[in-house]
């Protein structure tokens, strides 16, 4: 990648606050494509862009209330479908730089910005004028001649406003308004304060002895974390997946890898200046208050109202199903890697932080398998590349590399993506590894949506976030299994947004979460299908594709783990699903709630919940608040979709990928959840091959 233009924040000041002249939100572009211009977007650009955005918007939809015209879906539906167009300008771009390159100076602008546009969108989605307009087409929506997507687009935005407490009666509306405020406040700080806790630890190996166990791709990769860092040392191991992990995972040093482990699952929980449990406590308070107002015993019930859940029994009911095969699972592997302690005269118990060194010893001894086997397969362009062939083989598009476009770090590519018969279909940013400025994990998410606008397509700018392996030692960043996987599943978000085809912009892309992430898992599973991995899992130094000896241990070791790996995770959405079911006092004590939920689930102490509370950043926002159980639900889902391709004997089956595209990605303003996948599947789908990908049957 040779990128021409690059954003460094807080490269200088070039418009004060309140000063519009020269801000680039205002300007025309000019950008290849019409991307943000990164290359001259400076963080005070955005307070002022943000102020002017919301002055424009109040007078869009002050215009829209004072319209003396009969409320209809023209005037009143589509003109606050389309209102607001310079906030959607800004803010993408100021939440895309807050999760992905992040500063002191950003995090103080989002304080100021997010009760700002927090009170902003209250004084819409309350605003008892424009509700009453929206009620009237709602009301009359069946004389309207309305078709399938208009219709959904009214009864969405009437649903939107009645979940906003757009009916309840004006003093219930201002309380609701201040809950939203401060809640906004609370998630970011929670935020803010796991990637300081995520940044502050370091762990200096100073001597062989630290090192010990430590294959050669990781002591170089912790070499060039300390020479990067300025630490004296031989390297120093980071909480950020790629450096914790293979640490965990090799080092000999019992009591390191305890070191390490802990400072991962206390973060947030230190009694610090990042502390995070009253923060959280105030949240779950809130969520409630909120819920209540709005008619619902619990945030649990608010969320899955409009779920394909619809209730929170049903997840409970879900889970456990799960949880109870997983959780027998993982007391056997326990028990398995108990016995490899005591034979190498071992005289301790089985801890969290030894899981990960004696599961890699146990896959070794039962499949004689390691990772490090198979990472020169997975350089990270050729993954990059397997996921542009997947699209290719089951869409037709392709894919063209523009350095011309702007990007905000040198790291991030950029490419345009054209559909099949060669059209433009968007633009797509990869930004692969890990800063401190970049919060953990993995997301795909837009700097513009696709949509309409004036009869006009808006073509999407997608943009995923990764934080993988670095390049180390003279060799390419290689990839391990799991980091190849979530390369496709960001990939597949990327194409839902791309697909996405509905003509407003309330609809475009309008799926139940617990729907949401069927496009990505699915490319997960063509991601190990051997006839697609000897076209892109190819030996970085030899070009040969992975032999078929080392496949065939891969796929034999297909189900290992998978006790710890399903329970780890279900033990983190059963506790979501506490925190947002439980009746909350005006006292919370986090770590008992906390201890309580995990005993009366039955988890092990051997394994900790794959997110403690204090740093379960999915469910700080309202994303994956009581929806964290979405990955297994959806899991289902995809489950049996990708055996619809593997009964119709063409992995790469193009009947039943326009279908998928057709009813799963594109036409989302036109279906429900369930209705979607039915058209896509011609039925409703099963659990047994999801058990069966689990290892659970």
């Amino acid at each position: 990648m040779i990128p021409v233009m690059i954003f460094m924040s807080g490269c200088g000041q070039r418009a004060g606050e309140g000063d519009l002249a020269g801000n680039p939100f205002l300007e025309e572009y000019n950008t290849p494509f019409d991307v943000p211009p990164f290359d001259r977007i400076d963080d005070e650009h955005f307070l002022p862009a943000i102020k002017e955005g919301i002055r424009q918007h109040k007078e869009e939809i002050d215009a829209l209330i004072n319209n003396p015209e009969e409320p209809t879906f023209e005037n009143t539906i589509v003109a606050y479908d389309q209102a607001g167009g310079l906030l959607r300008r800004v803010t993408p771009v100021f939440g895309g730089l807050r999760s992905a390159e992040t500063n002191d100076r950003l995090q103080a602008i989002a304080r100021e910005a997010t009760p700002m546009l927090s009170a902003h969108n209250n004084s819409i989605r309350m605003n008892e004028d424009l509700f009453a307009r929206i009620q009237s087409v709602y009301e009359r929506r069946d004389e309207l001649d309305l078709d399938r997507e208009q219709m959904r687009l009214v009864e969405i935005y009437y649903r939107d406003f009645e979940r906003s407490g757009a009916a309840l009666p004006e003093e219930q509306r201002e309380k609701l308004a201040e809950l939203s405020e401060r809640m906004s406040m609370v998630s970011l700080q929670l935020g803010e304060n796991q990637l300081a806790e995520t940044n502050a630890f370091q762990l200096k190996l100073e001597t062989e002895e630290d090192l010990a166990g430590l294959p050669q791709s990781v002591r170089s990769a912790a070499a060039e974390a300390a020479e990067n860092a300025g630490a004296d040392a031989l390297g120093i191991v980071t909480l950020h997946n790629p450096s914790w992990i293979p640490f965990l995972r090799y080092s000999e040093r019992r009591d390191l890898r305890e070191k390490v482990f802990t400072a991962y699952f206390m973060r947030g929980d230190n009694d610090n200046e990042h502390d995070n449990k009253d923060l959280f406590a105030e949240l779950m308070q809130l969520r409630q208050k909120m819920s209540r107002m709005l008619g619902y015993d619990n945030y649990a019930e608010y969320f899955q109202a409009i779920q394909m859940a619809e209730k929170p029994e049903n997840v409970y009911d879900f889970l456990y199903e799960i949880w109870e095969p997983s959780l027998a699972l993982a007391k056997e592997e326990r028990e398995q890697m108990q016995d490899i302690i005591v034979r190498k005269g071992g005289d301790y118990n089985l801890k969290p932080w030894d899981w990960w060194y004696y599961a890699e010893i146990l896959r070794e001894e039962q499949f004689d398998l390691q990772d490090s086997e198979l990472q020169p397969y997975f350089p990270i362009e050729n993954v990059r590349e397997g996921n542009f062939l997947l699209a290719n083989k089951l869409f037709g598009l392709t894919f063209e590399e523009r350095p011309e476009v702007p990007v905000y770090h040198e790291e991030v590519e950029a490419f345009e993506v054209f559909d099949r018969d060669g059209s433009h279909l968007g633009i797509l940013f990869i930004d692969p590894h890990p800063r401190p400025g970049k919060r953990g994990g993995a997301w795909c998410g837009t700097y513009r949506s696709g949509a309409y606008e004036n009869g006009e397509k808006i073509h999407p700018i997608v943009t995923i976030v990764m934080n993988f392996s670095r390049p180390s030692g003279g060799k390419p960043a290689l990839l391990t299994w799991d980091e190849t996987t979530t390369y496709f599943h960001e990939f597949g978000h990327a194409l839902h947004n791309f697909f996405a085809d509905g003509r407003y912009r309330r609809t475009s892309r309008s799926v139940p979460r617990d729907f949401v992430e069927l496009p990505s898992q699915m490319l997960e599973n063509f991601a190990g299908h051997p006839d697609f991995m000897k076209e892109y899992a190819l030996h970085y130094e030899t070009g040969e594709p992975m032999p078929e000896e080392l496949q065939q241990r891969m796929r034999n070791a297909e189900f290992f783990n998978q006790g710890f790996i399903n329970t780890e995770y279900i033990a983190a959405a059963i506790l979501d699903m506490d925190w947002h079911t439980a009746e909350h006092g005006d006292e919370i004590d986090v770590r008992a709630f906390e201890e309580e939920s995990l005993n009366n689930m039955g988890l092990i102490t051997e394994i900790k919940p794959r997110y403690r509370t204090t740093y379960f950043g999915h469910i700080f926002g309202t994303g994956y608040a009581a929806g964290y159980y979405v990955y297994r639900w959806a899991g289902v889902l995809d489950a049996d979709a990708y055996q619809a391709f593997l009964e119709s004997g063409d992995l790469f089956n193009q009947e039943l990928a326009e279908r998928f595209r057709k009813y799963i990605l594109a036409e989302n303003a036109l279906w429900d959840g369930m209705d979607a996948y039915v058209q896509f599947r011609g039925r409703e789908p099963e659990i047994e091959p999801f058990l069966r990908r689990s290892g659970l049957k």
